[in-house]
């Protein structure tokens, strides 16, 4: 099929140098651009975005809190399509569904980045992004989407997923029988934790503020849950552990801060607490007590490229299905409703655009504010 020489993407403007309002924080702008479609090189394809997810990094990036920040970039980190054109005229993914990997650096080494490593979208290096209607993208950079996924469902699997798989079988080892607690479940690594741990045959519990997000939980096959919010949960999940079995083997974590303190006494001895995020503080108290009891706390970053396919083999076995939040966006033009979700923090599920929706021109016909 031919290609058109320019297509709409979401691109991160030029930063406000200006100081935000005392007890705000600076929020860059994002336009609806219209952009040149990559000619390709050598090993590589183009693929037709169908859907694109957000993550937090989208958020961080607007306030200036990430690194690598590069005006100019296209943004966005999760997305399938369906490859229209490749560098090799008889290339079998011609036609085919795929979803991009959302990182670059980082092959194989369970230990970390083999490279320079650097997650897709907004920044200096890897120089794309996914919030558009056309990328470029290496050949070994993506993988064919499941038959069992939507394209809106396979967008928002990427960069979740290589990042929970990480946490809980790379570094936690989470296996059958196994108690685990996912702490601040709602948000995409955390429910697809859940999803992995449950499909492993773990028993697992979670976390919430939110008594609908903990019922959700159980419908994705959490045991049961606890309101974060309560002074006394850890006593209160205390309860809820079987009397057979009543510690904790493993605690996948998002929150950080006081969460080694706050779980001691009911976990077993070698248990392993996996972080892959401090959303409460920006560090983690640990303890003469927890190295007597041989608690193992161990930081988990992202993931690999083996790491990503390792989690898609075992999705497909298990014919899981990404939770995506119940409102899909539909074009490129409602992504800052997708900002201001991602804000709120509210959401159960990623929050997905549906680039097949909305397909008009941008307002102006060139560039549209969001």
């Amino acid at each position: 099929m031919s290609t058109p020489r320019t297509a709409r993407a979401i691109v991160l403007g030029t930063s406000d140098t200006s100081l935000p309002a005392k007890g705000t924080l600076k929020w860059d702008p994002a336009e609806v651009t219209e952009v040149p479609v990559p000619e390709l090189k050598e090993g590589e394809v183009l693929v037709k975005i169908s859907a694109a997810g957000f993550n937090h990094r989208d958020v961080f990036i607007r306030q200036g809190l990430y690194p690598g920040i590069k005006a100019g970039a296209i943004m966005g980190s999760d997305g399938a399509g369906t490859v229209v054109a490749s560098s090799e005229s008889s290339d079998r993914l011609i036609g085919k569904r795929v979803f991009l990997t959302p990182s670059r650096g980082w092959d194989a080494d369970p230990r970390g980045p083999e490279r320079v490593f650097g997650i897709v979208g907004g920044t200096r290096f890897p120089e794309l992004g996914t919030f558009a209607e056309y990328v470029a993208v290496e050949r070994g950079q993506v993988l064919e989407t499941p038959g069992h996924l939507t394209d809106v469902q396979a967008a928002a699997w990427p960069l979740a997923a290589v990042t929970a798989w990480r946490a809980v079988f790379v570094k936690a080892a989470v296996r059958p029988g196994q108690n685990v607690l996912i702490t601040g479940i709602g948000g995409g690594v955390a429910i697809q934790a859940l999803q992995f741990a449950v499909a492993a045959g773990a028993n697992v519990w979670v976390t919430s503020g939110s008594a609908e997000k903990l019922e959700r939980a159980r419908s994705l096959g959490a045991r049961g849950g606890v309101n974060y919010k309560d002074a006394d949960w850890p006593q209160e999940l205390g309860k809820l552990l079987p009397k057979e079995a009543p510690l904790l083997d493993v605690v996948i974590d998002s929150a950080g801060g006081e969460i080694t303190a706050q779980v001691n006494k009911i976990l077993r001895a070698g248990a392993v607490i996996s972080v892959y995020g401090m959303t409460a503080a920006p560090k983690i108290t640990f303890t003469m007590r927890e190295v007597l009891k041989n608690i193992e706390l161990k930081g988990s970053t992202m993931g690999s490229l083996q790491d990503l396919k390792d989690a898609t083999a075992f999705m497909e076995k298990h014919k899981l299905v990404p939770v995506v939040h119940d409102t899909v966006l539909q074009g490129l033009e409602s992504a800052e409703d997708g900002f201001e979700l991602m804000k709120a923090g509210g959401q159960f599920g990623k929050i997905v655009i549906d680039l097949q929706k909305g397909v008009g021109a941008a307002a102006g016909g060139q560039k549209g504010k969001l």
